[in-house]
């Protein structure tokens, strides 16, 4: 296993190597010019995110129930979740029950959870996670990957399976993920959602999002995404296959 991981590192850094050279090398000033012209299309693409975001904040909302929890204080529902916030995004953690380690890809993002908790609380928001598995089975590989942020187990409740990301056996091969019928033969899938609260504390589903949807949460691959070998994903069985929990390296 280790020794097949480091030749694929090998090759990897082969293939960055003859990509490299066959780049277009020019002069400073030609790479300024470049630069700035490239920087026109970055800034149109500001200003339509930012016009996304203002159109995703008027979506309507839809009440739901104050679903029970666990945490690491015993059972709890979802308003306690919100910790006096009137916000609340919800990672949705792929670790289901009886499941020995949490998803790889799950952890990839979770590796960008600790310490945000303090910056969203002063923005009137709060911040966990959320999985199926019960909460005794959640701990020990949170503590294994040196996390710290709120992690809550749904595993009395319908909430996963509600919110689209934990699905009872279809009977047509096919379950709604992403707003959609599609083809998994999984019963755990990843998610963000966020909530909010009103004034006589209901609680409401204000946005949800899935698959391609995430991205814009994984640090990591925002960083990649400026380098000239991007993601460097092509040719991969998909996506995330060389993605492994942050003690599962080689190195």
């Amino acid at each position: 296993m280790r020794s097949l991981s480091r030749r694929r590192l090998v090759l990897l850094q082969r293939r960055t190597s003859m990509s490299l050279a066959s780049r277009n090398v020019v002069s400073r000033d030609e790479w300024i010019q470049a630069r700035k012209e490239f920087l026109t299309r970055e800034k149109e693409f500001t200003k339509a995110r930012d016009a996304l975001s203002a159109a995703r904040r008027e979506l309507p909302w839809t009440k739901i129930e104050n679903y029970e929890m666990e945490g690491a204080h015993g059972k709890v529902h979802l308003s306690d979740l919100f910790k006096s916030k009137s916000q609340l995004v919800v990672y949705h953690f792929m670790l289901g029950p009886g499941w020995s380690e949490g998803c790889p890809s799950c952890s990839f993002w979770a590796d960008n959870f600790n310490g945000i908790d303090v910056h969203l609380a002063h923005r009137d928001t709060s911040f966990v996670a959320i999985s199926r598995a019960p909460y005794a089975e959640i701990v020990p590989f949170k503590e294994r990957m040196g996390w710290n942020f709120d992690w809550y187990s749904s595993n009395d409740s319908r909430f996963n399976f509600d919110l689209g990301v934990s699905f009872d056996e279809p009977a047509d091969g096919k379950v709604n993920y992403n707003f959609r019928d599609e083809d998994y033969e999984i019963e755990e899938l990843p998610g963000i959602s966020a909530f909010a609260m009103g004034e006589d504390g209901s609680i409401y589903r204000t946005y949800s999002t899935y698959a391609r949807g995430l991205d814009l949460m994984n640090g990591a691959y925002n960083y990649l995404d400026l380098t000239p070998m991007g993601r460097h994903e092509e040719g991969l069985s998909h996506p995330m296959a060389w993605v492994r929990h942050h003690d599962r390296y080689d190195e």
